[in-house]
Parts: C-alpha cells; structure tokens; sequence
C-alpha cells in the first residue's frame, strides 16, 4: 500500500509539473503575441513606468501574488537550492539591477520565481537621471540601449521604505551601490565618500550589497574601474567592517589582462564576489544611429560575459563568487554561465523581450539539463566546463 502510495503521489507530482509547463507556454504565446506587440507600440521609457506602478497594484493582493507563483513559478530545491555566503538560495535565477530601481517590488519578484534580487543601483543623494529617453529598443539585437543615469530616490528614503516593509521570505536581497550621478561627486574623494555614505545609510537592509563601479552612464565616467582607484574605495569599505557580504559589478568591455588588475586587486579585500558584467559599450556590427545615446543591453553583452566569467572562475574562483549577467534568453545560456563558473546569474532583458514566465522556465529546464549531465545538484555543475 505504501509503494502504491507513492506512485500515486509521485504521479500527481509529474501532473502537476506537467500542467505547470502547459500553462508557462500559454503564457509565452499570450505573451508573444498580444502583450509584447501592445508594449511595443509605446515608448520603453513609459512601458517601465507603467509596470512598476502595476506591479506594485498587484503584489498587494495575497491572492493575486499566490496565483503568480503558481502559474509561473518553478521550485526543486534537490536540483536547485543551495547556500552561498550564508544565504539560502531557492533558485539561481535572480533579477539583476536596472529594472527595479527603488526597490519597491520584493513581493512580486518572489512570486514570479526569482531566487534573490537585485534592487538599485541605489545613490547617496536622490537622483533624477540623464535627461529622456532613457531606453531604446533593439528587437532584432534581443537588446536595449540603456543611457538611464542611475535614477533613484537616494539612500535615505530607500532604506527607511525598506525599513517598514515586508519583505518577503526565501528571497535574498541584493541592494546595487553606486555614486550619486551628478558634478558634487565627480573627484575621487567625493566619490569614495559618497559610496561609504549610502552603505553606511543602507547598513543591514540587504542580504548582499553590490557595488556599482562600472555604470557607464554616469557624470564623469568610471574612474574605478582604474585598479589604483578602486583600492583606494575598497579600503575605505574595508574600513566600514560590513558584516553584509559585499560584490563588485564588473565593466564588460575590458580585455582580460586589465579585467585581471581589477580582480587582483578585489582579491586584496573583504570582497566576497563578483557580478560579471555590466553594459556593453561596443557598438560595432550594431545598427544603430549614433545620436541615440547610451549601452547595450540582452544578447551584445553575452559573450564578453560568459568570457570573462570562464577566465575569472579559472583563476580567482577559489576566491571570489560569480554572479553571471548578460545576455540570458534561455535555460541554455543561464545553464552555460553556471557551467563556465558563475553561481547564481541575473536577467532583466529576457523578461523583457519574452515574459516574466521565463523564470520559471529557465529553472524547470534547467532540472533536465542538470540530470541530463548527471549532476545531483545546481552546486556541482558551477565551473564544469572552466
């Protein structure tokens, strides 16, 4: 009777899967075809206004969060749950920074799927951004040209809002740091100054904090992506004794030995990870006017991503963790970055161009990927195929 028992419960379960997959590529088609052409007759710009605001309408429904998760979402935490850093991670697909800019939307984003976040890139000081537009989509490239200039409502009321929210459970936070957009922070010392103050407003309001040294958006460029530079900011973060566990948001565009003096560098600090990468500022082979401003976004940043994820895991991956971003699409290329060394990885692009049930499928393919490979858990496939 027990083993009758079981197959029955194990039947239901596949059933259960199986309508859950049905409903994800319903979903996919619906998306496809009606919502994505309706979004697209509008400018990108007012598009991200008006899902934000309508995701914040949504995840104040209970109900309406529970048929999220349950329409879209994937869960299998003995192929895909792991802890990383002290945390608990129910999946490896996260969020990554840009889309969610003042973190207001933890509770939809857990129902969706995601297994962490990233919200930001947050300032010291409020910031209004570069002027409009900031966005300008590339169909055919899967990508957007982003020239945002970090827009946010600065640390002070960001983290007292995160304060009096609740959060939801089993959905890491990772709050993205950047210095404020604008001339007050454009020396060196303003700028390092302007870093430590938004971490020390932000203190404990994140499970992870990510700093942003290579927004390429920004008033005066990047000047820690310089390795003399960026020790100088690490000491002074080295100095704040942060019990959070601290990344660094990698630039794409560098060749391997510079992309190295950066790392060997990090290596040098209380540094627990890296997110490879940022935008992508090469233009080359791209159809695109060149008085539309700003950096790309989706598939021109995939291979320089998964290069030089593959090159750090080599090297520093003893050291550093990797979270990998740019470019994700599919449970292939998410599955692709794992095997090079990444350990969790970040999308916003791919929602974009394909529907936020992508989540969910990316991590359901990602079973059968998993034990296709004959791996038991998402933790032995990471720097597989270094």
């Amino acid at each position: 009777m027990a083993t009758i028992g079981v197959i029955a419960l194990d039947r239901s379960g596949g059933e259960v899967q199986l309508m859950s997959s049905l409903i994800r590529a319903l979903s996919a088609g619906i998306y496809r075809h009606v919502a994505k052409p309706l979004m697209f007759r509008h400018p990108p710009d007012s598009v991200h206004t008006s899902t934000v605001k309508l995701g914040m309408i949504v995840q104040k429904s209970g109900l309406l969060r529970q048929l999220i998760k349950h329409l879209w979402a994937y869960r299998n935490d003995t192929y895909l749950a792991q802890d990383i850093a002290g945390l608990h991670f129910k999946n490896p697909v996260g969020l990554a920074a840009g889309f969610d800019k003042n973190i207001q939307l933890p509770p939809l984003m857990e129902a969706i799927g995601f297994g962490f976040m990233t919200g930001g890139s947050i300032t010291n000081r409020f910031c209004a951004g570069n002027p409009r537009p900031w966005f300008h989509r590339l169909p055919t490239e899967k990508s957007l040209v982003v020239n945002a200039g970090l827009p946010n409502d600065g640390s002070r009321t960001i983290t007292r809002r995160l304060a009096a929210s609740k959060r939801p459970a089993g959905l890491p936070l990772v709050v993205s740091v950047a210095r404020t957009n604008d001339a007050q922070t454009a020396s060196d010392e303003a700028g390092i100054k302007d870093y430590l103050d938004c971490l020390k407003q932000l203190g404990d309001k994140a499970e992870i904090i990510e700093l942003n040294i290579s927004c390429p958006n920004t008033f005066g460029g990047e000047p820690f992506t310089e390795p003399v530079k960026l020790n100088r900011l690490l000491k002074g973060v080295d100095r704040l004794k942060l019990t959070t566990p601290v990344f660094v948001k990698m630039p794409s565009n560098l060749d391997w030995l510079d992309f190295q003096k950066l790392l060997d560098v990090i290596v040098k600090h209380r540094i627990t990870g890296v997110t490879i990468s940022n935008l992508q500022k090469n233009r080359a082979g791209i159809d695109i006017s060149p008085t539309i401003q700003g950096n790309l976004s989706g598939k021109p940043v995939q291979r320089s991503s998964d290069r030089l994820i593959r090159q750090t895991y080599r090297q520093y991956g003893r050291r550093l963790i990797i979270i990998g971003v740019g470019g994700i699409f599919s449970a292939e290329d998410a599955y692709r970055k794992i095997k090079f060394g990444a350990s969790l990885v970040g999308l916003v692009t791919g929602i974009i161009y394909q529907g936020p049930q992508l989540v969910g499928e990316i991590n359901c393919k990602l079973v059968e990927l998993l034990a296709q490979d004959g791996f038991n858990n998402i933790q032995d496939a990471i720097g597989s195929e270094a």
